[in-house]
């Protein structure tokens, strides 16, 4: 990648706040980068996982982007350190609004470069239906990060024959046990989490810290949100909404052993976004961030540096 040669990123200690939304719910969220830069990308995480499913792809970008740009992170409702989400509020919509509201408040102006992961690229999507004028007048460059844009009902985990049919009731039957949760975390182990993350949403070979670091960020999330995300996930139908973002610079990502998100749905990602870039990972899982965490980099990095050298040019 050719790397533009003007100020350096400054990738200072993040500034960490607490943003209140309107309907009172207190999300974490960290702004690290010059306040004047030209352009503020935005990283949004996924269903269970917090602010710090991007950790390896930043430590990557003193390599792939050279430039002034400013990265605004968060932990969506219900996850990390923001609070549960309220009864009823635990919905796609009300993220996308919650998005909308903290972009208003902390990065008010200039280009917005937004990339999201699984239930993030969700939370985008529903934006650019939610909110077409903010996505219109600022957004110049997406990254939809092991996402889907529907059919989310119908995943197999990749297992066959009846226990990939039975795939989505257990989905539907863990949502209703972790929305009966009364309790702030579930009480459990590390050890006890990691096993079954390393099925579900890694692919080939893992690294311990990766799997240290979603079972750690999955403890930390609330059981009743996440099982009433779980319910809005399957619900989640935004094919359609893509169209906002046609002729938007953009990126799709996959790993070819996705469970979560298989590839065939950034397929259909790609076919509503004819001139995004589609790269699948191979040997790569549901979480491209740690497993690939250079190669999103680069990815993103592509996206950001053209952004700024467009604003710097204009």
């Amino acid at each position: 990648m050719t790397a533009l040669h003007t100020v350096p990123v400054s990738w200072d200690p993040a500034r960490e706040h607490r943003f209140v939304t309107g309907d009172g719910t207190a999300l974490h969220f960290t702004l690290t980068g010059p306040e004047d830069a030209p352009v503020t990308l935005v990283l949004v995480h996924g269903w269970t996982q917090d602010h710090r499913t991007w950790d390896r792809v930043l430590a990557e970008f003193d390599e792939t982007v050279t430039g002034p740009v400013r990265v605004l992170r968060y932990d969506l409702r219900g996850h990390g350190g923001s609070a549960p989400a309220a009864p009823g509020t635990a919905t796609i919509p009300q993220l996308a609004d919650d998005l909308a509201e903290l972009l208003e408040a902390k990065a008010p102006h200039g280009p917005l470069v937004l990339a999201g992961h699984s239930m993030g690229g969700m939370t985008i999507m529903e934006l650019a239906e939610r909110h077409p004028e903010l996505v219109a007048d600022r957004v110049v460059a997406v990254a939809f990060v092991a996402t889907s844009s529907g059919q989310m009902d119908r995943i197999t985990l990749g297992l066959p024959g009846l226990m990939g049919s039975g795939a989505a009731r257990f989905e539907r039957y863990l949502a209703k046990f972790l929305a009966r949760q009364r309790r702030d975390a579930l009480p459990l182990k590390p050890a006890l989490v990691r096993p079954g993350a390393r099925f579900l949403v890694f692919g080939k070979r893992p690294r311990r810290a990766d799997l240290d670091s979603v079972a750690e960020q999955l403890l930390s999330a609330h059981p009743a949100s996440v099982g009433e995300f779980q319910n809005a996930i399957s619900r989640h139908d935004k094919r359609v909404a893509l169209a906002a973002l046609r002729g938007t610079p953009a990126v799709v990502l996959a790993g070819d052993r996705d469970r979560l998100c298989p590839p065939s749905h950034a397929h259909v990602i790609a076919e509503e976004l004819p001139h995004a870039e589609f790269v699948r990972y191979p040997g790569a899982g549901h979480m491209l961030c740690q497993e690939r965490g250079a190669e999103v980099a680069v990815r993103i990095g592509a996206l950001v540096r053209d952004a700024v050298r467009e604003k710097v040019r204009k």
